[in-house]
């Protein structure tokens, strides 16, 4: 039997599961105070919009290059923006899965 692992039938040992309960949170809000810190930048159109989000999928700016603004073809301006913003919507979430996986276990939380 490996080290920690439970008899059938023996009752968990509850100081063990507490201290495995306050390491996963400790791991948790240091991994959440690294996305709240980290900024991801994604662009689209070559770079003619750029989007920048935290990791915690907070917006932080949009950036458009006046060259993409046309009073006659708002259409893709708006494409634009919105590819940028998918895509930091998407580099957010894997470095939240990068970030947050190792700290729960695997387990998925809400909002992550």
């Amino acid at each position: 039997m490996r080290s920690g692992a439970m008899r059938p039938g023996a009752q968990p040992n509850m100081q063990q599961l507490m201290k495995q309960a306050q390491k996963m949170q400790e791991q948790v809000a240091r991994a959440q105070a690294e996305l709240a810190e980290a900024e991801l930048t994604a662009s689209a159109g070559n770079g003619l919009v750029t989007v920048v989000i935290t990791g915690l999928g907070e917006f932080k700016s949009v950036k458009i290059d006046p060259k993409v603004v046309d009073a006659d073809d708002v259409e893709t301006l708006e494409d634009l923006v919105l590819a940028a913003i998918h895509s930091a919507a998407e580099a957010q979430r894997e470095l939240a899965e990068t970030k947050m996986g190792p700290a729960t276990g695997g387990f998925s939380l809400p909002g992550f």
